[in-house]
């Protein structure tokens, strides 16, 4: 009867004890759910109502004061009132202008007056001296300062037209006053002529003439020959000097070649006197030292090249030669190089001397500058007739 009272006591005692598992574990559940039931409606409050506004404490933050003025003037004072306009420079004196427009200035075109039909070539027009006595080579020069007192240096860049993409480059890179001589072999000279005149450059027309060497070395089918008649040599004058218009002269300096033989024979006197009858210049190629036939030409319009840039064409060579034309300049006022054909190198280091030219005491001009000048005719009585 004992033993049945314990096993009772003992399972109400169990029975007691599960009941109490059993609400501890309900109790818990109950605090999970509302937990999770809190973070759920929180989220869906917070999503409802979006983020807080931003804060407005600028708003009601006053603003900082004005800084003081650097006159440490009391803030209530009126604002001085602004310094009046600095003067406008003086204009450049006639000297001066004549300089800046070599660089900025263009080259007229072709003027009509200074011209006239070619008699050998239909179609074509030749240079002349207009009827008020004007000169092409001085209606087509480049501007310079006549008045500057420093020695003079002149650099003539032959064998334009040749290679386009070196004739852009020369007429690019190399300052105005670097002249321009155009071969007459050139396919299509309009446009880089355009070019030229826009950038201020003079141009020459170069005369194909018989060089050292000849036949080995060949000017050219038009070129001036010491074998051929004087008429048929006076035909390929014309030629030339009816391929391009806007020019102040002629050079036989072409594409490396110097035209020796024909400038040293006695043929070269009548080219000479036509060139000068139509107001055009002469840049004889050929340096004294080593000049073939005899001295040089002394007469107006006409000038000698004091030596060659570009032979041989070696960056080493060019550089030694451009000082040697700058200490010319020096010794006797005026110096005159040619360089034979615009490669790469003669241009690069032609736009890097010239760059420096005038800090070292020498200004570089137009090769028209350096030339004698032709005395011109008297006007014309009736302006519409021939020459």
């Amino acid at each position: 009867m004992r033993e049945d009272g314990g096993l009772m006591v003992r399972r109400q005692a169990e029975r007691q004890a599960v009941g109490h598992r059993s609400r501890a574990w309900v109790a818990l559940g109950w605090f999970w759910s509302v937990v999770v039931a809190c973070l759920v409606g929180g989220a869906v409050v917070l999503q409802v109502l979006g983020p807080p506004p931003a804060p407005r404490l600028a708003a009601s933050t006053p603003a900082p004061p004005p800084p003081v003025p650097s006159s440490h003037a009391p803030p209530s004072a009126p604002a001085p009132n602004p310094p009046p306009p600095a003067p406008a420079p003086p204009s450049p004196a006639p000297a001066q202008s004549a300089a800046a427009s070599t660089s900025g200035v263009g080259i007229p075109a072709p003027i009509a007056a200074l011209e006239e039909p070619s008699k050998e070539v239909p179609g074509a027009a030749l240079p002349r001296i207009g009827p008020d006595g004007t000169l092409p080579m001085r209606a087509y020069a480049a501007a310079f300062n006549a008045a500057d007192a420093r020695p003079r240096v002149g650099v003539l860049l032959a064998g334009i037209g040749m290679a386009e993409v070196d004739s852009d480059e020369a007429i690019r890179a190399t300052p105005p006053a670097v002249s321009l001589a155009v071969s007459p072999y050139a396919r299509q000279p309009a446009r880089l002529l355009e070019e030229a005149r826009k950038s201020g450059h003079e141009t020459l027309i170069s005369i194909p003439m018989e060089p050292l060497g000849y036949p080995v070395n060949d000017a050219g089918d038009h070129s001036l020959l010491t074998g051929l008649p004087p008429a048929q040599n006076e035909e390929r004058l014309e030629w030339a000097l009816s391929r391009i218009g806007g020019y102040v002269g002629a050079t036989a300096a072409m594409s490396g070649l110097m035209g020796e033989r024909f400038a040293a024979s006695d043929e070269m006197t009548p080219v000479l006197e036509e060139l000068a009858a139509r107001g055009l210049l002469y840049i004889d190629p050929r340096p004294v030292p080593a000049r073939p036939g005899g001295p040089p030409l002394a007469r107006p319009g006409v000038r000698v090249a004091d030596l060659v840039i570009d032979d041989p064409p070696v960056r080493s060579e060019i550089e030694a030669k451009l000082s040697l034309l700058e200490q010319l300049a020096r010794d006797h006022g005026s110096a005159l190089g040619v360089a034979g054909l615009p490669g790469p190198v003669t241009v690069e280091r032609l736009a890097a001397w010239t760059a420096t030219l005038g800090d070292r005491g020498v200004v570089l001009v137009p090769v028209s500058a350096l030339v004698p000048v032709l005395s011109p005719p008297a006007p014309t009585p009736a302006p519409g007739a021939a020459r």
